[in-house]
């Protein structure tokens, strides 16, 4: 079976590094955008992409998962490594779809820490927005005090400073 399905297995794993590389790519410049303070739209359009491409990146994990079921094979690297020595075993070259493999770990790697440090840059920019909104409404900027009680209490005394 294993002759039948490793040359559909080279194709996913050459879309799978393609579609990787294009979300590295979407993640970088998402990373520059907000580097620049760019307009919203530019980052909504990015996050857009990424959402399509990250499905179309699902998309290859489960047909890669069919492909590797066919050899009782789980979707994780050793059952990836199984899959390429029986494709040894029968005298098929594995050097091509190897090294893509490894080409799509690498990247995979880059893309979490690109997305963590771009999530982590999106948050700081949220709390600087609720910030500025409660400044703007009046609010206190530390959102708990404390009692005598030691009971907490938010946003007290808080005046309006403009109305819209």
């Amino acid at each position: 079976m294993i002759n039948k399905t490793y040359p559909i297995a080279e194709k996913l794993l050459t879309t799978g590094l393609n579609l990787s590389s294009k979300l590295l790519n979407l993640l970088t410049t998402e990373a520059d955008s907000l580097k620049q303070h760019a307009d919203s739209k530019v980052i909504s359009n990015i996050a857009f992409n990424k959402k399509e491409t990250v499905a179309q990146l699902d998309q290859f994990s489960r047909q890669m998962t069919q492909v590797l079921a066919t050899e009782k094979l789980q979707m994780s690297p050793s059952g990836i490594d199984a899959y390429f020595q029986k494709a040894k075993s029968v005298n098929l070259n594995t050097s091509k779809s190897s090294l893509l493999w490894q080409e799509i770990i690498s990247i995979a790697k880059q893309c979490k820490l690109l997305n963590e440090k771009n999530g982590a840059s999106l948050n700081l920019l949220a709390q600087h927005t609720q910030r500025s909104l409660q400044i703007i409404k009046g609010k206190s900027q530390q959102a708990t005090t404390y009692g005598r009680d030691g009971s907490t209490y938010s946003e007290r005394l808080s005046q309006t400073l403009i109305s819209v």
